[in-house]
């Protein structure tokens, strides 16, 4: 009879709160039916709240997705990646603003998707890649075998992956980004088509592609500010392909090169790196551009420190022969270019194209290089060219992997 008015005392207690229990910070309790102890039900709606997820305004792309995360980014600014519940991924241009959504290959398109969002379904193949620098990312992410069609011939490779494929039959050439083999294209079930800023000078090749509702991928790499920017768009293409681990370990291979260069001491020595036109103009890197930043890194200092222009679409500017001339005639070191018309192999052959070098400083000193005419398609080789502009920074011009020096007789 005790112990049973014992256990009422009790249980009338713990109903009515015990004193100084709810003043403690601790939750509130409650009885359920078989007298146990549990958590009030507001309490556990509370703890849950900071699990919440803030979503992206970009993200925001249908009710029927549920938002996981949105992939980390370290330098590039030009592109975002979106991850949602069952395999969807969302890839945003920055720039331009246009998505793409990567959808499961037995997923469903969200009924209420937003209009401006272009569909890719996986598995991702039949490529057509116009931009050049894109194949380098694709080869580090064993997936060249997804590209069928090419926007250089053979010849025009630099990277050995192209090159074996297209020996192969298996990449074919299907047209320059001004004039591609549209029925060759669609024929062969093309699922998206990577340009790069060069498609703008022919919208109406993008249209057309978009007319037959094949997503058109424009990659803004080469505008990225930073060289590891440019590096990173490995994560884009590898969240493309469901590469995403593979594309972070060549990312941090590059950063660590990058980093180890960093930290060596500044040479202050200045540097011009152009290239000149057919219509015998210098063009010269924006002073924020990357390759300026890959200088800058390396211990020197680009010559043109505040050189920009009007047009924020342009990583380059031209300059008439005096200017340059005004600007760089003083530079330690001249680097030429060999991206555009394949470069020059001694200095006789520069001076052809502007005698006006002779006279420059880093041309008596011996101090004019070229960069080699893959350089440009090694997307991944910033932390190499960081490497090799430290080298000859610091008079060392042995083991270099993309410059050489010009001489009077080469």
């Amino acid at each position: 009879m005790h112990k049973r008015l014992l256990i009422i005392l009790i249980s009338s207690l713990i109903i009515m709160g015990l004193p100084g229990f709810s003043e403690c910070g601790s939750p509130s309790l409650s009885l359920n039916e078989e007298n146990s102890v549990i958590l009030d039900k507001d309490e556990e709606k509370e703890g849950n709240a900071g699990e919440k997820r803030d979503v992206p305004e970009s993200a925001k792309v249908s009710s029927e997705l549920v938002f996981e995360k949105e992939m980390q980014r370290e330098y590039a600014e030009k592109f975002r990646v979106f991850y949602y519940e069952g395999g969807y991924t969302l890839l945003e241009i920055s720039e331009t603003e246009e998505r793409f959504l990567l959808v499961p290959e037995d997923g469903k398109i969200p009924s209420d998707l937003s209009e401006d969002v272009k569909v890719i379904k996986r598995p991702v193949k039949n490529i057509y890649l116009v931009a050049s620098a894109v194949m380098d990312m694709f080869a580090s992410l064993d997936g060249v075998d997804s590209i069928k069609f090419s926007g250089k011939k053979e010849e025009d490779w630099y990277i050995p992956d192209a090159v074996s494929a297209m020996k192969e039959g298996n990449l074919i050439y299907a047209g320059k980004y001004s004039k591609p083999d549209y029925e060759m294209i669609v024929s062969g079930e093309c699922s998206v088509i990577i340009e790069n800023t060069m498609i703008y000078h022919s919208p109406e090749v993008k249209e057309q592609f978009e007319s037959f509702k094949i997503p058109v991928i424009v990659e803004y790499s080469n505008y990225e500010d930073h060289p590891l920017g440019r590096v990173e768009w490995i994560k884009f293409f590898g969240a493309l392909l469901g590469q995403e681990e593979m594309a972070d370990k060549v990312f941090y291979e590059q950063k660590a090169i990058v980093d180890s260069v960093a930290d060596n001491e500044k040479t202050n020595k200045t540097v011009a790196y152009f290239y000149i036109t057919s219509n015998n103009l210098i063009q010269v890197r924006k002073s924020s551009d990357h390759i300026s930043k890959m200088i800058e890194i390396a211990g020197g200092e680009y010559i043109f420190k505040n050189l920009e222009d009007d047009d924020s679409k342009r990583t380059t500017v031209n300059m008439q022969i005096e200017e340059f001339y005004n600007e760089a005639k003083d530079a330690d070191i001249l680097i030429y270019n060999s991206s555009i018309d394949g470069g020059v192999n001694s200095l006789p052959e520069l001076y052809a194209k502007c005698e006006h070098i002779k006279d420059f400083k880093a041309a008596k000193e011996g101090n004019v290089w070229c960069t080699t005419n893959d350089s440009y398609q090694q997307s991944l080789s910033a932390g190499y060219m960081i490497e090799d502009l430290n080298n000859i920074l610091n008079g060392e011009y042995d083991n270099l992997h993309y410059l050489f020096r010009l001489e009077e007789n080469q």
